[in-house]
């Protein structure tokens, strides 16, 4: 049945049936005849629903779109200067827009015309002169929808926080197990424990000026800290001597990097089989993933004392067969050990510590990482007196 709306002076069909499922939902209405915005949003004011912006102007549906944040669209198609159909292909390419759902409102019967619509981006269509009866549910059945949405997106989003949060705080504890790893080696002969800090830091530089990206650098930051961890193992006789040692002592010394792979290096099968007979609880220990930064670290506290020229230890290797990480780490160690007081050395001038290392270049050190070390010097310098010893 047809009524007649005197506000507008035209007729609509059907009678309006109250039904208003989200009242505080903002509606933008977007028709270049002023009466039509007008018929459609007194209708849905008879419905109980408030928030309307509107323009007769396609040229500024776009611009309201983006301002106003509306939670439906209302849009004719056949519109001078913007079309129907070019606005709904915007709004299908824009991420911020691309949620938002559109009815469209058209007089047209053709079948393409339709089907172009729905193509573009359209939920669903009224046709004109607007059936008062179909005008609210639709718009009630999209917004009600799209309320869903926006709660399923707050809380993809909450939750999304939620778990960074806890990844942060995961991340924060093992930082703090590892370096606590570290400064437990490194308290037998630095008191102050910044060895590891400052040796990490030297170690980021250096991957920083080769070129290494964010997930390297951070990673190596960390392993590098646990270079020494087989010093553990070392007796304070030869650990804390001040003086010489002795061949024996030396090799006892030199035994630290075979026993810090053995610190960091997961157990072998035999072992594991052993102790899984032992407890429960060990095999659920025993069952932990391996770690890209505990395999690093396990590379880093053998091979860091390894030599470009092949004259190293524990295994000899030389050049490009030393891994890179125990190459950045070798020189991050040894300016380290240069340029800070030790129980059988004073700290060296900070120029002769560069002079002495340059002079290793292709011997103990690899030419490459030792440019990119020395590229880096004012922040080396910086990390330097950062992380000083204290008197």
């Amino acid at each position: 049945m047809l009524t007649y709306d005197s506000s507008s002076h035209i007729l609509v069909a059907g009678n309006p049936v109250s039904s208003c499922p989200v009242p505080n939902a903002k509606i933008l209405i977007v028709d270049d005849e002023p009466v039509n915005i007008k018929v459609v949003s007194r209708l849905l004011r008879i419905e109980g629903y408030q928030d309307f912006v509107s323009t007769s102007d396609s040229r500024e549906a776009l611009g309201l779109l983006r301002g106003e944040n509306p939670d439906l669209l209302l849009l004719d198609l056949m519109m001078p200067h913007v079309s129907g159909i070019d606005i709904l292909r915007t709004i299908k390419r824009s991420p911020e827009l691309q949620h938002t759902p559109v009815i469209i409102l058209t007089a047209s019967t053709d079948h393409q015309t339709r089907v172009d619509a729905l193509r573009s981006g359209a939920n669903d269509f009224l046709n004109k002169p607007i059936d008062a009866n179909e005008l609210s549910p639709r718009v009630g059945n999209l917004l009600t929808l799209k309320r869903y949405q926006d709660r399923l997106r707050d809380y993809s989003q909450e939750l999304e926080e939620a778990v960074n949060l806890r990844t942060a705080e995961l991340e924060a504890s093992r930082r703090d197990l590892l370096h606590c790893l570290a400064r437990a080696s490194e308290f037998r002969d630095d008191d102050t424990g910044h060895h590891v800090l400052r040796v990490g830091r030297y170690a980021r530089l250096i991957a920083e000026g080769l070129g290494k990206d964010a997930t390297y650098t951070d990673l190596i930051e960390q392993a590098a800290q646990l270079h020494d961890v087989g010093k553990i193992g070392v007796a304070d006789a030869v650990l804390k001597k001040p003086g010489k040692l002795t061949e024996e002592e030396f090799s006892i010394m030199q035994s630290h990097a075979a026993l810090g792979k053995r610190v960091l290096q997961r157990i072998s099968p035999q072992e594991e089989m052993a102790l899984r007979h032992h407890t429960d609880i060990g095999a659920k220990v025993l069952g932990t993933a391996r770690s890209p930064l505990m395999d690093m670290a396990c590379r880093i506290a053998l091979t860091h004392h390894e030599r470009w020229d092949g004259n190293g230890y524990p295994l000899g290797l030389k050049g490009e067969d030393i891994p890179l990480e125990g190459r950045i780490t070798a020189v991050a160690d040894v300016f380290d050990a240069l340029s800070t007081k030790r129980c059988y050395k004073e700290a060296f001038p900070i120029d002769k510590c560069f002079n002495i290392m340059a002079n290793e270049s292709g011997t103990h050190f690899d030419p490459t990482v030792l440019d990119a070390f020395f590229a880096k010097r004012r922040e080396i310098l910086e990390v330097q007196l950062r992380y000083a010893n204290e008197s």
